[in-house]
């Protein structure tokens, strides 16, 4: 490091730094508080929908009393690539964080049918185990979460504010520059979790908040910590097919929904035994494969029980704002949803980093394999944020030289930094996306590579949020392609055409192996 640092007096310090303000990043500051920490939680946005995890729909995956059963949907939907032992730790912690947290601390009013609550089921579940508040379960989660975290006296919540760097010595991490300040603000922690969740920016379309660019995820890989499974980005079947797409929860299907293409043709049982309610990566490769064939999907409301706008009035009023009249069925189609690797953690969120730690979407940690099961995100972030939180207690912070980031040059013209993003949305789009050739991907990693090239000239004597953003979405497009490029197996939502065609056409039919 570099010995030109401000005094240990000037700069900023807290017990946890915690970076993200979704349920991961809640609950980490939470279990951190609860341990007498004095928690610093930082997040870029300025209101609760900024954060994934308020746009969540479905609801969160409980065990109802059988970890077992839940297990077993989750490493089935995997493509049984999940870690059965990470699984164990999220089935086994389930049902005390939905309590303690969810029910007992925030008091969410889930949906009840009488004195019951109303589970629902979603695709690759194998019972009716969601707990939901109509399809709008994250908002009911999120917004009481950041009202009790405000009224937490150990608990400070810096809004509006990014974390450029982390703060790393020999093998440490000890805090992270924030943009509070030009050549960027010191915190010193003495424990980092990072929660800054999903990378729907480094797509065209995405069912993610506007921001999020993979942040957490970058600065963890350029200050060395191990990352993994990052060629699985999941897309979701059903956003609505609107310029400014939404998700229609997997819910819908569940209550009974089913798939039409635009010739009427109600096509998913020719795709998988569980039709509509197949696992996430086969419904959106075939919703893609009916839009190329015969030019469009709608989801077929007529089969509900109850009507639409009575079961899922929230999505009912979002239909009504794109002009959608779900008499007519909703045109859906395949959309950027989840990232199901990220930095690399242990049970307890502890990265390869000593005091990194990561919970929520930035983290991998073995549980979504190559394709995550429906409902699981909000559980993960809940169950690995109160792990970490408790876990990164009990450390002091601890002043370091740092790095300086310089802020030397005249501000760049604000299309500068658009104009590489679509330059990149564009490529990981069309490359990256739902179906892959390994051409494609290696015409991507050229691309990125010379895409960093050209960032990092910028962001080395500038410091502005936008120019960071904009590195860090190239940092993890590169990883993704990396890791795509050295995966030569169509597994979950990895999938190679040109690897799936060859595989066909050697497979002798049965005229030729007479």
């Amino acid at each position: 490091m570099a010995p030109d640092t401000p005094s240990a007096a000037a700069a900023r310090t807290a017990d946890v730094l915690v970076i993200g303000s979704g349920i991961a990043g809640c609950a980490a500051a939470l279990a951190a508080a609860r341990n007498d920490e004095e928690v610093l939680l930082v997040t870029k946005a300025s209101e609760p929908e900024d954060a994934s995890s308020d746009w969540a729909q479905g609801g969160i995956a409980t065990t109802r009393g059988d970890p077992d059963s839940l297990k077993d949907d989750i490493l089935e939907a995997s493509a049984n690539m999940a870690d059965p032992e990470a699984v164990d730790v999220l089935v086994e912690n389930a049902a005390d964080a939905v309590r303690d947290v969810l029910i007992e601390t925030l008091g969410v009013e889930f949906d009840t049918l009488g004195d019951e609550y109303d589970f629902t089921r979603e695709a690759a579940h194998s019972e009716d185990r969601i707990l939901h508040v109509d399809a709008s379960t994250g908002q009911h989660v999120l917004r009481p979460f950041l009202s009790h975290l405000n009224e937490v006296d150990n608990v400070e919540i810096l809004e509006s504010t990014a974390a450029l760097e982390l703060l790393r010595h020999e093998g440490r991490v000890h805090g992270a520059l924030l943009d509070t300040e030009p050549d960027g603000e010191p915190v010193f922690a003495g424990a980092t979790i990072l929660a800054t969740g999903g990378i729907g920016d480094l797509y065209e379309q995405s069912t993610n908040p506007s921001g999020s660019t993979g942040d957490g995820i970058a600065m963890a890989f350029l200050a060395g910590a191990e990352v993994d499974d990052m060629e699985y980005v999941q897309f979701h079947p059903t956003a609505a097919d609107v310029e400014d797409p939404f998700l229609l929860s997997e819910a819908l299907r569940g209550e009974g929904a089913l798939l039409r293409n635009d010739d009427g043709e109600r096509f998913m049982p020719d795709y998988h035994p569980d039709a509509e309610l197949a696992p996430r990566d086969v419904v959106a490769r075939a919703v893609q494969d009916e839009i190329d064939a015969t030019g469009g999907v709608t989801l077929d409301l007529d089969p509900l029980d109850e009507p639409f706008a009575e079961l899922f009035p929230n999505l009912a009023d979002r239909c009504a704002d794109h002009g959608i009249d779900p008499d007519a069925g909703i045109p859906v189609a395949p959309c950027e949803h989840f990232l199901c690797g990220g930095v690399a953690v242990d049970g307890h969120g502890r990265t390869s980093l000593d005091r990194l730690y990561a919970a929520g979407e930035c983290a991998h940690t073995g549980v979504h394999g190559a394709n995550r099961l429906a409902s699981t995100s909000l559980l993960e972030g809940l169950v690995w944020g109160l792990r970490a939180g408790q876990d990164a207690a009990g450390f002091d912070p601890e002043a370091i030289e740092y790095q300086r980031l310089q802020n030397s040059d005249p501000a760049l013209p604000d299309r500068f930094a658009g104009e590489k993003f679509h330059r990149l949305t564009r490529v990981v789009s069309e490359e990256l996306g739902l179906r892959r050739t390994s051409g494609g991907i290696d015409s991507a990693r050229g691309v990125l590579r010379r895409l960093k090239g050209e960032v990092d000239a910028y962001t080395r004597t500038r410091t502005s949020r936008g120019l960071y953003q904009l590195r860090n979405a190239t940092v993890v497009a590169i990883l993704i392609a990396n890791a795509a490029a050295e995966n030569d197996e169509s597994v979950g939502c990895h999938y190679l055409a040109d690897e799936t065609a060859t595989a066909a056409e050697s497979t002798p039919t049965a005229t030729e192996s007479d």
